[in-house]
């Protein structure tokens, strides 16, 4: 994207803008190295706090043991698949995958490289942010002021390693904004602005005002602007196609799972007070408000030698309005079933101007009235259900698994304070040593002969994935790796992304040849014949058909209709309605 009007661009000394001139006279040079040591302290101290808090509360999630997963798959030669023979791409973070499969090929373990990695993603990102504001306010002295928010919220120190892509969104998003406040117009700007679906697919949003934004800062020619948007689509453009392709779908199957394109406005609210209110997040709201007021009376910030405002109110508004667009979007859909995780990266977004800010009074005041709010949320303030799943079905994460495995810094599940997970992976393992094909149904237990392998169905997939042995089948019925439980319809009003549930019966038709005792027949058989009609046909064919040319072509052609499909959980009724 080149600019008919080029923007200022960074300082020959780097990305930190230049000092502010000290006076002349003999204290002049040492002035100025204070100032440029004050300038590293304001971004670098909030880097090197975040990275301290994240390892003193260093897991690893199940959820991210279904990344390990597909990243073992990979490497074993297998594809970026759950389990072996069935393309599904049960990985929300496409480059996180890959990230991983990465470090696996360089010898390092995904799940080290998943916590670390995660750690030093965040740390990198709350240090790119404090540059990009620097920037923003021109080399004026400074104090932090956002970056105390983050710091005093223990979701934030939870969600700094998790095994999850979050860190990664962490360091995408500071970084995409300060090389839109650095270097906009420039095609490698673009090119890292539209990596944002890759990172999580709603992050595409950010994507969407970060290009707007930076056609705003650069004003290019018709041409400067199609090579922009060329940049910026040409990676998640090309994985896209083969996204559709290889998997038949026009997004993860976890988005199909918890049903992404739907509203459920009530039950994102809920999300929204459960994250808010038990920190007082109005407190900080209050100050950081305050302190923009101010500097907007006073006619705005502003750098020395830029005449256009532009150049400065536009980096300054549009992480605002990406994360306000961040925030809605998480509401909409309902929200997550972990405590405060998808709102984090909404909350970075909006924080980004204000991550440092000019030390004058107001600044400091409002520095210092968030930093007292920060001590104590970070030393008293907590959700009430700490440990567990509170009464909406929203989760403790760390929490639960630090109980679940008896163990401060679960980062290797052992499952040694969950008796009922223990005992699953005693029966995979002796179906293991058995040798004979099997089909679990984890509490329900054994369903008798199966396809070749281990074959078991758990609703805790990361776990299940890692006990399974990759030639077997890993299954959940909630859907997040199995696409036939997927694209079943939502049940009652179970917990947000976990009210699907396919019964046994599909899973006995689907995969076993034994049928258990305690699954009716009629069921199984209506289930059996179900699969072989309409849309549950093509569905499993996408998956499990050789990937030919043709079956490629037949993906791509069938994934907008094929991601839409569902079918109701029933087996009778699915069978009346697909087979007629």
């Amino acid at each position: 994207m080149t600019s008919t009007h080029p923007p200022a661009l960074p300082s020959p000394t780097g990305l930190l803008p230049p000092p502010r001139k000290a006076g002349p006279g003999p204290g002049a040079g040492p002035a100025a190295g204070r100032a440029v040591w004050l300038r590293v302290a304001v971004w670098l101290g909030p880097a090197l706090l975040v990275a301290y808090a994240g390892f003193r509360r260093r897991w690893m999630s199940d959820d991210a043991y279904i990344y390990v997963r597909t990243v073992r798959q990979i490497l074993a030669g297998n594809g970026p698949v759950f389990n072996a023979g069935e393309r599904v791409e049960s990985s929300t973070g496409t480059l996180w995958q890959w990230l991983l499969a990465a470090a696996g090929g360089a010898g390092i373990g995904p799940a080290s490289a998943a916590v670390f990695g995660g750690l030093l993603l965040t740390a990198a990102g709350f240090a790119l942010a404090g540059i990009g504001a620097l920037r923003l306010y021109g080399g004026r002295a400074a104090v932090p002021l956002g970056s105390l928010v983050l710091l005093g919220l223990p979701p934030v120190w939870d969600f700094a390693t998790s095994g999850l892509e979050t860190g990664l969104a962490t360091c995408w998003i500071a970084g995409a904004w300060l090389a839109l406040t650095a270097r906009p117009g420039a095609l490698t700007t673009s090119a890292l602005i539209g990596l944002g679906p890759l990172v999580r697919p709603d992050l595409g949003l950010v994507t969407v005002v970060f290009l707007a934004a930076q056609w705003l800062l650069a004003r290019p020619s018709w041409r400067g602007a199609c090579a922009g948007v060329a940049a910026a689509g040409a990676l998640p453009g090309a994985y896209e196609i083969f996204r559709a392709g290889y998997y038949g779908h026009l997004v993860p199957l976890p988005a199909v799972t918890k049903e992404a394109s739907r509203s459920l406005w009530g039950r994102g609210l809920v999300y929204l007070a459960d994250f808010a209110h038990p920190y007082a997040l109005w407190v900080p709201a209050l100050c950081v408000a305050g302190a923009v007021a101010v500097a907007l009376a006073r006619g705005g910030p502003g750098r020395p030698g830029v005449a256009r405002p532009v150049s400065v109110l536009v980096p300054a508004l549009a992480p605002v309005a990406a994360g306000v667009l961040c925030w809605v979007y998480v509401v909409r859909v309902g929200g997550d079933f972990m405590h405060g995780r998808m709102l984090l990266p909404g909350l970075l977004l909006m924080l980004l101007p204000v991550f440092v800010v000019p030390a004058t009074r107001a600044g400091t005041l409002a520095a210092v009235g968030v930093g007292l709010w920060a001590v104590v949320c970070a030393g008293w303030l907590r959700m009430p259900y700490g440990g567990q799943i509170g009464p909406a079905g929203i989760a403790d994460e760390r929490g639960v698994y630090v109980r679940h495995n008896a163990d401060p810094h679960p980062v290797r599940h052992t499952f040694a304070g969950a008796p009922h997970h223990l005992r699953y992976a005693r029966q995979v393992a002796a179906a293991r040593r058995s040798g004979a094909p099997v089909l679990l149904f984890g509490k329900e237990g054994r369903a008798g002969a199966a396809s070749p392998g281990v074959t078991g169905s758990y609703v805790v997939l990361g776990f299940n994935g890692s006990v399974v042995p990759l030639d077997g089948a890993a299954l959940d019925p909630i859907g997040l790796a199995y696409p036939l439980a997927a694209h079943s319809e939502r049940v009652g009003q179970g917990r947000v992304g976990h009210d699907k549930h396919l019964p046994a019966a599909w899973l006995a038709a689907d995969r076993g040849v034994g049928v258990p005792s305690w699954v009716d027949r009629g069921e199984v058989a209506a289930a059996r014949r179900a699969l072989r009609c309409g849309g549950l046909a093509e569905l499993n064919a996408s998956a499990r058909a050789p990937l030919t040319a043709g079956r490629f072509l037949r993906n791509v052609a069938g994934a907008p209709h094929r991601t839409s499909f569902r079918f109701p959980n029933d087996p009778v009724r699915a069978e009346r309605e697909l087979c007629g």
